[in-house]
């Protein structure tokens, strides 16, 4: 699964060609969890704190997510989204 992003621990991904509806993974120590592009939590967990800082991120890079999802339905190269800082 490609990385997209990393800061404060937390590890941003999203698979090649997947379901619908678009979203993208997080990964911090043994917590995973996905969310929409909004930076709304839609399955699995994650610390508050953690949460919070991805749920930012979404919202500043939607567009990019967006874009790469775009790319990912065509099988093409995801392209890394700049960190939280």
């Amino acid at each position: 699964m490609p990385t997209l992003s990393m800061f404060y621990g937390i590890i941003i991904q999203m698979y090649w060609n997947e379901h619908n509806p678009p979203h993208f993974h997080a990964t911090y120590g043994e917590f995973r969890a996905e969310y929409d592009f909004d930076g709304n939590l839609t399955n699995g967990k994650m610390p508050e704190n953690q949460q919070k800082l991805i749920a930012a991120w979404a919202v500043l890079h939607k567009d990019e997510l967006a874009a790469n999802w775009q790319l990912s339905e065509q099988k093409q190269e995801l392209v890394r989204i700049n960190p939280l800082r």
